[in-house]
Formats: C-alpha cells, structure tokens, sequence
C-alpha cells in the first residue's frame, strides 16, 4: 500500500460515485466542446443555418432537404473548419417533393397545415444534371427553434461558450486570487490590512450588478463575458488562500526556507502554495459552476455572448415565451443542459472535497 497522499486521495475519489460520474460527465462534455463542428449535424458556422419554413417543430420532425450548391470556392482549412465552422456552406430549402423536367427541377417549397405550396424552379447544371444527389431526408433529433435552426447543433456548438468560460474565468480568478491572497497571508500588516479591505469592496458588490458593469466597460463580445467574469470570482480564492498562507507560514518547513535564505517568492509559490492547493482546487471547482451560471444570466439579459453565437442562456431567453405555447421543450432543453453541467461540477467539488480532506 502507497503512503503517497496523492495516489491516497486518488483512491478515495475513485470511491465516490458520483464524483466519479461527474468526472466523465465532464470529460464528454469537453470533447464536444473541442469537437462541436464535427458531431454538430449543422456543421455550419455557429450552427447558424436558417430553415424558416420549418420553425419550431418537435423533436424527431423529418423532411425532405434540398441543398443548393454554392458557387464559393471554400479555401478553409481543417484546423479552422473545427474551431470555426464551414464557410460558404451549401444553402438547404425544406421541400416537399419534386419533378424533373427537361432542363429544369420543379419543387415544392414545404409549408405548413393547408397553405399552398410555392412552386421553385432550378436549372438541371447547378446538380450536375444528377438532382437527385442533392435531395435527401433529414431528421431534427431535438426539432428546430423559432428560426428554424437544428437545436441539437446548437445545443453542441453551445457547449463550448458555456464549457470554455469556467476554465478562462477560474484561470483569471486563479492567478489574481493566488497571487493578492499570498501576499495578503504571508506578509501582513498594512499590506494585509489594504489587501482585505479592496477585498471586502468587491466582496459588497453583487456579483451580477459588478460583471455587468465591467461587461458594459470592457463592451459586448465572446471575450469581454469572460474576462468580466474571471474579475468577478478572484475575491474567494484570495480569502481562502490569505487564511491558508497565514496558517503555514507558522510551520517549521517555511522556517527553514528562511534560514536558508531562499526568497519570500519562492517560499511562497514553491513550498506554501503546494501545500495548500486542497482547498483551492475544491473551490475552483465550484466556481466553474457559478462562471457557468453567471455567463448564461447574462445571455438571457442580452449582454453575454451575442448572436448568432449559440449560448445556452440566449436560447432560453429566445424561447422562454414559448413555454405556455405549448413548445416547452425549446426552453427546456438549454435549461436541463445548464442544470446538469453545473450539478457535475458541484459533485465533482463536494467529491474532491471529501478526497483531499486529510481528516479522511
């Protein structure tokens, strides 16, 4: 049996279910964050593909898809197509059945209940003369939303705002809260004294009121939500890391990096801060959970990630109105993904809580 705290925590993690579901949870949820574009059916950028004559249908709907060549040369790499998105990408028209003529593809454009079918007419040279190639059954898994975009690749692609702003907003946090609550800790005095009273200011603050004003500063954007965030949640490591510090620095291992003469900074972030990392990584973990929680507020009031950049927010606040139209699902779906994501992380924290806790 290994005496080593780290593989003993480990062991004890591996016991926790839920963490442990959580865990992967997580982990699936990062591989389609990484990967959005290529499990996304809309593999368009932001999934962004309007179908207005199929908007708000149920999930499992299926019709017939014409797609209508672009005569854009796409010059997108492979790298970019999965950051991004396709370019340029081939338009779809949701059709009801077709003919073809001579030298032409007669369509009928779908519609709704009774109302008659428009008629469209496309010369046979844009398919190759082969249309029926171009022609094929496709199927919304989750329906479609008021614009008649594909919510399941929207929902995808939608991972990546919310996924992504817990690892920029916890790292930003990170490095400011380490930073002023090791200096606060370790020092003390005057600095100590000005360091908790800046952090009792920004701790007085609600935290919405505060990201939307460094959000109104920094201006509307993918970029701007998170920075604001991250300047939002440093204020609670820096509490958790002063009270850490100001304990081990009593210690008899930080003695003798004095007596040897090595510098605060490196008795700081060499042999204080690994010492201490627990506590920090099980608050990390909830505060991915409230950067989650914090980035979909704002995209419901319209000041997070703005269109036609999918968050899951935005799309409750498209579809909210919905829910008593009898459509519940299009709000739903966003909302149960939010709830789930953020559950995994708080189980993961409460798991590698009861993991780290050397009392175990």
């Amino acid at each position: 049996m290994s005496n080593s705290l780290t593989k003993l925590a480990l062991k004890r993690f591996k016991k926790n279910r839920s963490g442990l579901f959580s865990f992967w949870y997580i982990v699936l949820c990062a591989l389609i964050a990484v990967f959005a574009y290529l499990f996304a059916p809309d593999n368009s950028s932001n999934a962004n593909q309007m179908h207005l004559e199929i908007h708000s249908k149920k999930p499992g709907f299926s019709v017939q898809m014409l797609t209508i060549p672009s005569d854009k040369v796409d010059h997108q790499s492979s790298i970019k197509k999965l950051l991004y998105g396709r370019q340029n990408q081939d338009s779809e028209l949701p059709i009801l059945g077709y003919k073809v003529l001579e030298n032409e593809l007669e369509i009928n454009i779908f519609t709704e209940g009774n109302a008659t079918s428009k008629i469209k007419t496309y010369p046979l040279e844009i398919f190759n003369n082969l249309p029926e190639n171009y022609i094929h059954q496709k199927t919304f898994l989750l329906g479609t939303d008021k614009y008649g975009r594909d919510l399941l690749s929207r929902m995808l692609v939608g991972t990546r705002i919310s996924f992504f702003i817990g690892f920029i907003a916890v790292f930003i946090s990170l490095v400011i809260g380490i930073t002023i609550g090791a200096i606060a800790g370790y020092f003390g005095g005057k600095v100590d004294i000005f360091i908790m009273w800046l952090i009792n200011i920004t701790w007085s603050i609600p935290t919405l009121l505060l990201v939307i004003a460094i959000t109104l500063a920094l201006g509307k954007g993918f970029w701007q939500v998170f920075i604001a965030v991250g300047l939002t949640m440093w204020v609670e490591v820096a509490r958790v890391v002063r009270g850490q510090i100001m304990s081990a620095k009593q210690q008899q291992y930080v003695e003798a990096a004095k007596a040897l003469g090595f510098s605060d900074a490196r008795i700081i972030f060499k042999h204080i801060l690994s010492n201490i990392m627990a506590p920090v990584i099980v608050i990390s973990a909830a505060n991915f959970a409230a950067a989650i929680l914090i980035e979909s507020g704002l995209s419901f009031l319209g000041i997070g990630a703005q269109p036609p950049a999918p968050s899951w927010g935005a799309m409750i606040k498209d579809h909210y109105s919905y829910i008593i139209l009898g459509k519940a699902y299009l709000a739903v779906i966003p909302g149960l993904a939010i709830m789930s994501l953020v559950m995994a992380f708080m189980m993961i924290g409460n798991a590698l809580r009861d993991a780290l806790d050397v009392r175990n």
